[in-house]
């Protein structure tokens, strides 16, 4: 299911009060991921300041803390396809002691949109194809 995995870095901006980090920075580990994402998959050969995606809504259950020195890393899988919209599914992991650790996991709802007429657009079928081929037809 989860076959795209990208690495976090953990800055130290990102640490709280408590040293571990801040709740809000989980959804710039879930951006970084999704770019990671659809960079490997569809690639950025579009014109994104014409036609690109939005975030439509965002979920994240938090499991554990994440902590500085943590080895982090995000999977992120594509669970839905619609005609405007597709959701993508992430595990934000830790590597401990050989192991994964689930540390959260979260949920994006992403919007084909069109920027320059500011409405929503169907999803490109090329974008469709390129997911549904990488996710091995684990899509819905």
């Amino acid at each position: 299911m989860f076959r795209h995995k990208s690495k976090v870095n953990i800055r130290f901006s990102d640490l709280d009060a408590f040293n571990h980090v801040n709740n809000a920075c989980y959804l710039t580990y879930v951006e970084q991921a999704r770019i990671e994402y659809f960079s490997d998959i569809v690639g950025w050969n579009y014109n994104w300041s014409k036609k690109g995606i939005i975030l439509a809504k965002a979920t994240v259950d938090f499991i554990f803390p994440i902590h500085m020195k943590d080895d982090v890393h995000v999977y992120t899988h594509c669970s839905r396809m619609g005609t405007k919209s597709f959701d993508l599914q992430y595990r934000i992991i830790k590597i401990e002691n050989g192991k994964e650790v689930l540390l959260s996991d979260a949920s994006t709802v992403m919007v084909a949109f069109d920027y320059d007429l500011q409405k929503s657009i169907e999803v490109p079928a090329e974008w469709k194809d390129l997911i549904r081929v990488y996710e091995e037809g684990d899509v819905r």
